[in-house]
């Protein structure tokens, strides 16, 4: 059946919920950090960031759409149904209550409420204000409704246009003058903002949003497959083409704002110091409303998310259950202060975002080797054995302390051997090159098949 012809203001439209999806507000405080600590290297880093935080996201996109996949967890199975159920799993912990979720909270906390609590009680201050985000959060995410979709799409705009005001302000009337790089960006800059692009988790989430705009452009009357890559490609540059802008724009902000403001453990004050410098109070109020219920629209939706899929998987624990379990978790996680999610989350990520990249790499290539599985699970096990690495090198680095003793031999190994590996690439050459030789194994199988037969 020929796919149906759909109108640019169609593509408009999908490229427009694209950016919704993507842009939730706890993401805005990592290009402001980034922009604080680059400096006068804010090019290099932010192209860097924006390789991961926007680019990864499309390429997640288009492998959803490119696999046929009903879920993440079919394609993810392509490597083994266990490693399906495991990863999934683990990709939505980390979008939801280990990370992203508490993280709503604590964003919301940091740039909406933190600048008007004495300096005295903001341990206080967070309980209280957490306790009742998640309780609103469990009340909504138990009965799901239109009205958090509707509440959604009015906020997403309504931010977008505060951003922009304030983007603009401050392009037009810098803080002050864009100061030197801190040390960690003084060199290698670009590869420290492509790690800090991880941070965003939109390219792990992508592979769950994938499906939400595959469904839309069915709907649409597209469902070949060239039809759907086609249609997620044109809507995906006008949702990366907005997102990309107003990172860029946000990173010029905390790179300006350092000789007014100075520098922050986190991108959170950035934001609400320069709403204070630019529009005063009222300013600093309207910004402040904005992300409280952006960011909580954003909790209701990965609460949600999380409760349906475990529920799935654990048919005998009611929906109910989960949401409850889910907002009491991420209250707790949030409690340890938005520094220390982010200080955490990177472990994680460093180990989690090479699987997950490879993955996508895997489904555009997997005709080439006939979709074989033994050259997803010997391409996934290479890079497995990277980034766990990279993954408790990261765990020591948050902790501060030393290489445990039989991890130092590895990471040195590593260093030596692996092209890219002190850029936190190291798993993508020798995962490359399992894919190369795997592959070609797999199609001289199939020639030698076709010649017997």
């Amino acid at each position: 059946m020929k796919d149906k012809e759909i109108t640019f203001g169609a593509y408009l439209a999908i490229g427009f919920m694209l950016f919704a999806l993507f842009f939730g507000a706890g993401n805005l405080i990592f290009p402001a950090q980034l922009g604080q600590n680059a400096g006068t290297n804010l090019l290099p880093a932010i192209i860097g960031f924006l390789i991961t935080g926007v680019g990864l996201p499309l390429l997640g996109i288009l492998a959803m759409g490119f696999s046929g996949s009903n879920n993440l967890q079919e394609l993810a199975s392509r490597v083994h149904p266990i490693f399906g159920v495991l990863f999934t799993s683990l990709l939505y912990l980390t979008i939801g209550s280990f990370f992203a979720t508490p993280r709503t909270a604590t964003v919301a906390y940091d740039i909406g409420i933190s600048t008007f609590v004495s300096e005295g009680f903001q341990g206080g201050a967070l309980i209280i204000f957490s306790f009742l985000f998640f309780l609103i959060t469990a009340l909504f995410s138990m009965y799901p409704a239109k009205i958090v979709d509707n509440v959604g799409k009015l906020l997403a705009p309504s931010l977008v246009v505060l951003l922009v005001f304030l983007l603009i302000t401050a392009l037009v009337n810098p803080m002050g003058a864009i100061q030197p790089p801190l040390e960690t960006y003084t060199s290698g800059a670009f590869g420290q903002g492509f790690l800090e692009g991880y941070n965003t988790m939109d390219a792990i989430a992508s592979l769950v949003f994938g499906i939400i705009v595959i469904n839309i452009v069915k709907s649409m009357g597209i469902t070949s497959r060239s039809g759907i890559l086609r249609a997620t490609s044109k809507s995906g540059i006008i949702a990366i083409s907005l997102l990309a802008l107003i990172y860029v724009g946000i990173g010029y902000l905390g790179a300006t704002s350092t000789s007014i403001l100075g520098f922050f453990d986190n991108g959170g004050p950035v934001l609400s110091g320069a709403a204070g410098y630019y529009f005063g109070t009222i300013g600093l109020i309207l910004l402040s409303i904005v992300i409280i219920l952006a960011c909580l629209t954003t909790a209701i939706g990965l609460i949600t998310a999380n409760a349906e899929y475990f529920q799935t998987l654990i048919p005998k624990v009611s929906y109910k259950a989960f949401v409850i379990f889910f907002s009491a978790f991420s209250f707790v996680v949030a409690n340890f202060g938005l520094t220390n999610i982010i200080t955490y989350s990177l472990p994680v990520l460093m180990f989690l975002y090479p699987l997950a990249i490879v993955l996508m790499i895997l489904t555009f290539l997997s005709p080439l080797f006939q979709h074989k599985r033994f050259v997803y699970v010997a391409t996934t096990i290479v890079t497995f054995f990277v980034s766990i690495i990279d993954g408790l090198k990261a765990l020591c680095n948050s902790l501060e302390i030393g290489y445990f003793n039989w991890l130092s031999p590895i990471i040195d190994l590593y260093e030596t051997y692996l092209p890219l590996y002190k850029q936190g690439l190291g798993w993508l050459l020798p995962a490359l090159a399992v894919i190369a030789v795997t592959g070609i194994i797999a199609r001289t199988q199939k020639s030698t098949a076709t010649q017997e037969a």
